[in-house]
């Protein structure tokens, strides 16, 4: 037992490679989170792009005023709709502090304040988390005979909301807010690197429940 762990061919030589095969996997699909994020955050949407409505993800909003990053994400929403590439604008977002008023609610008082009919503007105020936001979205997307969206947020954070509405079923492209907070290099570094985080993980989480589904049939 002793030679065949410690051989080439034994336990401990299969054991320390698949150990290593395993974090090499781990930093390729990081690493391709990091590019996905990337690569999405500076596409620009086609000239010819247009959808039946923009959602804009929530955003923090200070009472019932839209924080600087919320109204780059409003502003660049009613751009789409007032070059008549998008029939709709949607809010999405909740309220972390009970009698406050919604993120959704705050964006939809900033539209209605910048001329957009309130007919055509829709929302949904109860999702706290970017998942949530499109989740809880599907059934109002279906009542108002929205078939596709152009999602609108900031540039990094528009791949893993790409990754949940594919999941979820929903025909979506992405336009980036031209503006971000994130305007320094190390901002922008540190800002990359959570998104991809955070996507890395999203998938890692969805495969996992793939290979489970498949599994326990």
């Amino acid at each position: 037992m002793p030679n065949l762990l410690h051989s080439q061919n034994g336990l401990r030589y299969y054991l320390l490679r698949g150990i290593g095969l395993s974090i090499l996997l781990v930093v390729m699909a990081f690493a391709a989170s990091v590019w996905q994020v990337y690569r999405v955050g500076h596409a620009l949407l086609p000239k010819d792009a247009h959808a039946d409505a923009a959602v804009v993800l929530g955003a923090a909003a200070w009472d019932k005023r839209p924080s600087p990053v919320f109204r780059e994400r409003i502003n660049h929403a009613i751009t789409l709709y007032q070059s008549h590439r998008v029939e709709k604008i949607v809010f999405t977002g909740g309220t972390s502090k009970k009698g406050y008023m919604t993120e959704a609610e705050v964006g939809r008082r900033y539209a209605l304040k910048q001329g957009i009919p309130a007919k055509n503007i829709l929302f949904e105020n109860t999702s706290r988390s970017t998942y949530e936001n499109l989740r809880n979205l599907k059934p109002i997307l279906r009542a108002g005979g929205i078939d596709d969206i152009i999602i609108v947020s900031d540039p990094y954070h528009l791949a893993r909301a790409l990754a949940m509405a594919k999941d979820l079923g929903i025909e979506a492209q992405a336009s980036a807010t031209p503006t971000t907070r994130y305007n320094q290099r190390s901002e922008r570094k540190r800002f990359l690197l959570q998104e991809s985080y955070a996507l890395f993980l999203y998938h890692c989480e969805s495969w996992g429940d793939r290979i489970w589904s498949w599994i326990s049939r």
